[in-house]
Order: C-alpha cells, then sequence, then structure tokens
C-alpha cells in the first residue's frame, strides 16, 4: 500500500477501508470480518500520543503534534522566551524576532498520506509550514492548504505572527479528504476497521499514564486543548471511540489522582459509555516497576502509612489499599458492580507480589481479576547468557530457536502460577499486557547489529506462529482477557512493540493475532 500514490487518500473513505483490507493476508480478511467485539477473547494497547506515531488514530493530525518549541532569531534550536499559553495551550503573544514551532508527522519513508492537507485556524496571524513541503495550494484567512512530500519525512508548524487581541487557536491539520467530514469522523478509517473487532481497548499509553503529573480533574486534557501529547487524550475521546466500535475501555487512574478525579472521572464514564460496555478500571500501571516514578510514589506513601518495614513491600500494598479505594468509588458512582471488572494487576515472573497485594488487607474481596503481563522475554544484556554481542552473531532463525525453546515455556510457567494464584482467590486471570519482548537493555539496546536482528525478526514467519502457539497456552491455561502490546509502533533499539510498524505494513504476528482472534471466540 505505498504512501506516495496520492490516489488512494483523495476518494471517499470506503476506498481507505479496502486500501486497509488489502495490506492483511485473505485469510486475516476473512476472519476479522466474521469477528465480534463482544466474542473476542483479545484486547489491545493502543500506542500512546505523538508527532511520531505511525499508528496516525485521528485525521487531525495537530492533535498529535509536540508542545510549542520557543525559538528566537539567531539563537539555537529551543532558545526562545517562555511562551505565553492561553488555558488551552494556544500561544497568545510573540515577542520580536520569536516564534513557535511544532512538529507534525515526523515519520520518515511515506508513513504518513500523500495529498494535499488543510489547516484550518481561528484569529489572527501568520502560520508557516516548512521541512518536507512540496507546495503551498492556496491561503486564506483561516485556511491554508498545502502538499508535503512524505518520502522526505516529517514537516513543520510555525506559528510566525499572532495578534495578542485575537491570537491564533483552535489550528486543525487536516488529512486529505477529510474537511468535509472530520467533526463527525474525527479517526483515522484504516485506524477504526483494524480494531473493532477486538474485545477491548486498553488507554494506558493514550492517558500517559506512566509517571502521570494529573491529580486534580481540572488538570485533566480536554477536547479544547491544544494537544494530546502534553496531557493526554480526552476522557470524551476515549469514550466516543469506545462507543463507535462497541468495544470495552480500560481505564488507568494516575497514581496522584485525587478522590474527587476519581470520583468525577467514574461519573463521566457511568453517564457517557454505551450502557451495553463493561468498564476495566485499574490504579495507574506496572506500580512494582521501580523504572516508573508511579513504583516510588507508591513505596513512600505505603512508608508514610508504615505498610511495611521494606519500601518495596509497603509500595506493593499501598498499591492495594489504594487499588481498592479506587474501585469503591467507581462502584460508588455506577451504584454497583455490574459494569466494572476492578483490576489488580502485577508482576507475571513473581508470584509473591502478587500474592502479598492480595492477601493485604482482604484486598482479594474487592477485585474481580488478577492481571500480569506474561511477555515472551528475551532481555539481551552486554553481560547476560547470552550476551548481546553474541547475539549480535545469530541468525533470526537462532533467536527463534531461544524464543520458542526459553521464552514460551518461561511464560507459560508463568501463565500457569498466576492462574493458580487467580483460582485461590476466585478471580479471572487477565493479561493486561503481553507479545514478544526481544529488546537489548542495560547497553545492549547501543548495539546496532542487535536491533537490527530483532527488528528482522520479528518479521519472521516463525513468529506468526510462535504467537499461535503462545496465546493457544494462554487459552488452554485457562486465562481470559489478554490486552497485547502494543498496536502500532515505530520499531527501534528501544523495542518492536507493535505487532506493525505503520499503517501501511503486513506482518506474520499481526495476521497471526488477527486469525488467532476470530478463529477463538468465546462461548
Amino acid at each position: 500500500m505505498p504512501h506516495e500514490n496520492r490516489s488512494f487518500w483523495r476518494p471517499a473513505w470506503a476506498l481507505m477501508l479496502l486500501a486497509l483490507l488489502s495490506a492483511c493476508a485473505p485469510d486475516a480478511r476473512s476472519q476479522a470480518s466474521a469477528s465480534s467485539p463482544d466474542r473476542s477473547r483479545l484486547g489491545m494497547n493502543l500506542s500512546g500520543p505523538a508527532d511520531y506515531a505511525s499508528e496516525q488514530p485521528f485525521v487531525d493530525v495537530f492533535r498529535l503534534s509536540r508542545r510549542w518549541i520557543s525559538q528566537r532569531k539567531d539563537q539555537p534550536w529551543g532558545k526562545g522566551p517562555e511562551l505565553e499559553r492561553d488555558a488551552n495551550g494556544w500561544v497568545k503573544r510573540l515577542e520580536a524576532d520569536c516564534w513557535a514551532d511544532t512538529p507534525l508527522c515526523t515519520l520518515e519513508g511515506g508513513q504518513y498520506p500523500a495529498g494535499q492537507y488543510t489547516c484550518l485556524y481561528e484569529g489572527e496571524g501568520k502560520i508557516e509550514f516548512w521541512g518536507a513541503i512540496k507546495r503551498e495550494v492556496s491561503r486564506a484567512p483561516g485556511r491554508i492548504v498545502f502538499e508535503p512530500d512524505p518520502a522526505r519525512g516529517g514537516f513543520f508548524l510555525r506559528l510566525r505572527e499572532t495578534d495578542p487581541k485575537n491570537h491564533v487557536r483552535n489550528i486543525r491539520v487536516l488529512m486529505p479528504g477529510s474537511e468535509k467530514t472530520y467533526r463527525e469522523q474525527p479517526y483515522n478509517p484504516l485506524f477504526l476497521q483494524r480494531w473493532r473487532s477486538f474485545n477491548t481497548l486498553r488507554y494506558m499509553d493514550w492517558m500517559l499514564t506512566n509517571g502521570s503529573k494529573i491529580s486534580e480533574w481540572a488538570d485533566r486534557p480536554t477536547p479544547a486543548y491544544c494537544n494530546y501529547t502534553e496531557k493526554g487524550v480526552p476522557l470524551e475521546v476515549m469514550l466516543d471511540l469506545s462507543n463507535r466500535l462497541k468495544v470495552h475501555p480500560w481505564f488507568c487512574m494516575p497514581h496522584e489522582a485525587s478522590d474527587d478525579y476519581v470520583r468525577s472521572f467514574a461519573a463521566q464514564v457511568k453517564r457517557d459509555l454505551d450502557p451495553s460496555l463493561k468498564c476495566y478500571v485499574e490504579y495507574s500501571n506496572e506500580v512494582w516497576n521501580s523504572g516508573f516514578p508511579q513504583t516510588g510514589y507508591a513505596d513512600r506513601m505505603g512508608l508514610k502509612l508504615k505498610f511495611a518495614e521494606k519500601p518495596w513491600e509497603a509500595g506493593w500494598k499501598y498499591y492495594a489499599h489504594r487499588s481498592v479505594q479506587v474501585f469503591r468509588t467507581w462502584e460508588a458512582a455506577f451504584g454497583g458492580r455490574d459494569r466494572l471488572v476492578r483490576v489488580l494487576a502485577s508482576q507475571a515472573a513473581n508470584v509473591h507480589i502478587p500474592t502479598v497485594e492480595l492477601q493485604f488487607q482482604d484486598t482479594y474481596k474487592e477485585c474481580d481479576a488478577l492481571a500480569i503481563a506474561p511477555y515472551l522475554s528475551f532481555n539481551v544484556a552486554p553481560n547476560g547468557k547470552p550476551g548481546a554481542a553474541e547475539v549480535a552473531t545469530w541468525t533470526p532463525e537462532q533467536v527463534m530457536d531461544y524464543m520458542e525453546q526459553n521464552a514460551l515455556p518461561e511464560s507459560v510457567g508463568w501463565i500457569k502460577s498466576a492462574k493458580a494464584l487467580a483460582d485461590r482467590y476466585r478471580l479471572k486471570l487477565l493479561a493486561y499486557e503481553g507479545g514478544q519482548h526481544m529488546v537489548g537493555v542495560q547497553g545492549g539496546e547501543n548495539n546496532e547489529a542487535l536491533t537490527r536482528l530483532l527488528t528482522t525478526t520479528n518479521r519472521h514467519e516463525r513468529m506468526g506462529r510462535l504467537y499461535t502457539r503462545y496465546l493457544d497456552a494462554w487459552r488452554d491455561a485457562g486465562g481470559d482477557l489478554f490486552c497485547h502490546f502494543s498496536s502500532v509502533s515505530p520499531w527501534s533499539k528501544w523495542g518492536s512493540w507493535g505487532l506493525l510498524e505503520h499503517n501501511g505494513d503486513d506482518t506474520p504476528k499481526y495476521r497471526a493475532v488477527v486469525a488467532w482472534n476470530a478463529a477463538n471466540p468465546r462461548k
């Protein structure tokens, strides 16, 4: 599906859907169309909002623009004065010889749609586009039409002038063909079609959960805010998407969220979510994982409450304690538990952690499910066994041998242990995340040969077969909902998490997941 073919993007949205289906194997196409969200066993973690996000879920690409970058003439990049912004993030004024930039669609190799984009805005000022731009087609107050060149890379929007009395605001940069429909159809049809047969969408990354700075309801992202990359995607958008696709939402409450924030969030979900849908509720994300700020916060809070002497154990117990408080707030908002799935998420590799959490203050009595992330793990460190230098000399076949002979049995063992624990407390077992986890760590990520090998292996046909065996093992062990991590995202030295790298992509692991989803409906 070559993006440089402009005819793909200019016709009606129906042709866009046809193009998406043509990217899939024939069996995956037919199976995907036969699936329905209610019968699906699979969920999906949506990739987070960013100007380099290759999933491109919104036709207004400005929604994924970066925070404004202040510039000053004859000064280095980003060394302009602090910008004065209004409550929704729009720049209110610019000093002399200063301007503000923000990158858009910073993707390489034609990974965003070609054709004519339309920029709409309110207020008075001057907007320019630069970077991979072929030409400006037309310009009038409040409306600019321009044509980028995806093959050359991304492009930038520059706010060159703005009138402080009527500052430029409500900027929209619309994909080709969407100007007349973006209000009623704000989503890229490719995005809607791809995930419409999945049971649940986990919005952890859309909410910028890891390290979230949101604590009060007034701090939340709203639809009027200038972008979705600074505060996250608004709740209104997540509810609208779930309602359109009839898929269950999975929300992660920020680790510092006040009771009022949780109460207000739950009340809005109760009011606006399709009544046929359930809601998965989780407190933050991986609060056991010391790589995230929320873990340190939980440790400090647990120590303050004297839950334990060791900070990590105090943190585990605080996580359980706060989870129950969050669940009870949601129950009060919903008037019961019928439409809620209260999730306690914990480490897959160490069953001791969820055991402590479930037992503390009888937390298990307030939960519906234990969730783990039983990844197919191959974390390659320079001093590992095998080490990064050695693995970098392997072939993709050798990597797949390792995954089949080591990673898969290890993951199955974690699943069985977690299922036994969940059964002990009469809870469902969920996977909040899962999938392949081949990545360089502790410096191994800087081995370029290793990165090439791991990304190449992610496209190996055996990877698709491994995913099928993996999901079969989850089903056979009695696992319930399995949420893959993640949907569509660029592959790099930091991992190949996306089932696909971009919207024009096709991989064996994506085809395997779609086929398994269709072939293993809930009974």
